[in-house]
């Protein structure tokens, strides 16, 4: 392939609004061009990325014996309505109305659209179990699409839904993707972490998400040194707090005016107290319920711990109104003191427990209390009260005595057991083998394509430009015709043709530019390989390799060049497994 029949459009400066690495190089390289807000349009270079990464998960997904289909984009809403993710996704859900009056969404996911279709095709216990894949563009609208394709409104995805008789099979086929999912990231050449994850709004009993570690990632890992064991934020435990000594004939509860500060900070800065001596009070409405969270004030909630206390139930913080009924005060003054009985269930973090003494709201507007203690002033035992791990770990925390870390990173794939969540509210049944009736169980799989190229670059740059795996990368060689004389244009072509008939993906710049130009357009494209034919080489009888990960080249004699090349190739492809 010639550079000069190709679209490359490279760019010397970084883009505005190009926040992360990701972001700019793959606008810089020319790998594609924003259309709208969170939108893009994938150039030739990029799609060749994409088509390359979607190569690999095919093969890897076809390989478990699952199954690819193409679903549609747009999917009524009734489907979405008898899962309750309508509701779920809320405004993140793109919807219209169709001319005959219908309504519609725009495929966020496609739980709801497979099973669906098992409800219509599975008779029988004999049909199980199957899985399904696609790999297709999702469409969420994003409040604020930010770093390129980590975040953007639309992405791709693969997506695989398994159907079985029972959990036994349904563990089968999550360890095979688990295991797949492994291979893929590998061959990828991505390192990746293994986190145990909660499943959120997809539901189900367990997920492991597969992360690359990353400074600009929106995920936070947490992990423990020289273990295997590693959670996201949402799903981190942490070792209750030591017990704080208690103090001898504690005062009275004393209620001070604290004119306008209802947030933390500003009450400790009044009091002149630290947050960690603050008992925060957050109020939820779960059902027609009132559900009141008890937190430490430099501790923040941890949403899902919160709904699996709750058994798995939707909750949101409850409306100002909501709270000023309850309270009698207004938003930032309420406290546990006299509050806990008017509510339907009380979740009382560990390190609450713990504390000997705290300040908290007075449940009257401007006002809070001193000198309250857990267990004297408010109850920590009682039908309606539970004493759980309900925060986000933080610095200092520790699990079974050993320090938690932590470190960002990107999500490029989760593997999900559903179990009956869809399949028994959109009614994917069949038949047992005593005739019997029974739901099938479910797993669902994903991977962002378009993360495994955005986290490749983000693990992989330096100042000139992208370091691409060779597994991924638009070309696996770049020639560089360093000269416009007739014989330079001759070597660099056979050389071209030669790793072309080997089965080499070779990209030869044949532009009319300075060699210098054409040196930092393949630095930034990060090609692996890059051959340099000039006067000086061509003279003595050589090519000048180069790898883009390295800094130092090598000369090799141009009868042996494409012999070297492959020798190259097939070196880095090996360690990834390909």
């Amino acid at each position: 392939m010639k550079y000069s029949q190709l679209l490359i459009p490279t760019i010397k400066e970084v883009p505005a609004n190009a926040e992360i690495p990701s972001h700019q190089l793959m606008l810089r390289a020319g790998l594609m061009r924003k259309v709208a807000s969170g939108t893009y349009i994938y150039l030739p270079l990029g799609f060749r990325c994409l088509q390359k990464a979607i190569n690999i998960v095919r093969q890897e997904m076809n390989k478990t014996g699952a199954q690819e289909i193409l679903m549609p984009s747009v999917q009524p809403i009734e489907l979405w309505q008898k899962s309750g993710r309508d509701v779920d996704y809320g405004e993140t859900m793109a919807r219209f109305t169709d001319r005959h009056g219908r309504e519609n969404v725009l495929s966020p996911t496609a739980e709801e659209v497979v099973t669906s279709l098992a409800a219509n095709e599975l008779k029988s216990y004999k049909q199980l179990p199957f899985n399904l894949y696609q790999i297709s563009f999702k469409f969420r609208d994003e409040f604020r699409p930010r770093f390129g394709v980590l975040r953007s409104r639309e992405f791709m995805m693969k997506d695989a839904y398994s159907f079985h008789a029972d959990d036994e099979s349904l563990d089968v086929t999550y360890k095979a993707m688990y295991d797949a999912y492994c291979r893929i990231f590998k061959r990828c050449g991505l390192e990746y972490v293994i986190v145990q994850a909660e499943s959120g709004e997809m539901g189900g009993s367990g997920s492991d998400q597969f992360t690359i570690p990353c400074e600009n990632g929106e995920d936070v890992i947490v992990y423990i040194k020289d273990s295997p064991l590693a959670w996201n934020i949402e799903k981190a435990p942490v070792d209750a707090l030591e017990k704080q000594k208690a103090i001898k004939n504690p005062p009275k509860p004393e209620e001070v005016h604290t004119p306008k500060v209802g947030t933390i900070e500003a009450v400790c800065e009044f009091l002149k107290t630290k947050p960690k001596d603050m008992i925060k009070t957050l109020i939820y409405s779960c059902e027609d319920q009132i559900i009141i969270a008890l937190l430490r004030g430099d501790h923040d909630a941890n949403p899902e711990k919160i709904t699996q206390l709750l058994g798995g139930k939707a909750n949101d913080l409850a409306d100002e109104a909501t709270i000023a009924k309850l309270t009698g005060a207004a938003v930032g003054f309420a406290g546990p003191v006299g509050l806990m009985e008017k509510a339907d269930h009380v979740l009382i973090d560990l390190s609450v427990a713990a504390m000997a003494i705290g300040i908290t709201g007075a449940n009257k507007t401007d006002y809070h209390i001193k000198n309250v203690v857990p267990g004297r002033d408010f109850k920590l035992e009682g039908d309606n009260i539970q004493v759980a791990d309900i925060r986000n770990a933080i610095d200092g925390d520790t699990y079974q005595g050993k320090k938690l870390l932590f470190k960002r990173g990107i999500e490029v794939g989760q593997v999900f057991k559903l179990g009956r969540k869809y399949s028994s509210k959109i009614g994917a049944k069949f038949l047992d083998e005593n005739g019997k009736e029974q739901i099938a169980t479910m797993g669902c799989y994903g991977i962002g394509i378009n993360r495994i190229i955005a986290s490749a670059i983000e693990a992989g740059n330096d100042k000139d430009g992208i370091i691409f795996p060779i597994s991924i990368a638009p070309f696996e060689v770049i020639i560089t015709q360093a000269g416009k004389d007739d014989d330079i244009k001759d070597a660099a072509k056979k050389l071209h043709d030669d790793l072309e008939t080997a089965g080499i993906e070779v990209l030869l710049d044949d532009r009319k530019e300075r060699p210098g130009v054409k040196f930092k357009d393949a630095d930034l494209i990060g090609i692996p390989i890059r051959a340099t034919i000039g006067k000086r080489s061509l003279a003595e009888g050589n090519v000048e390799i180069k790898l883009r990960a390295e800094s130092d080249s090598k000369n090799v004699s141009i009868e042996k060049a494409s012999e070297e090349i492959q020798t190259i190739v097939n070196s880095l492809k090996e360690k990834l497994n390909i």
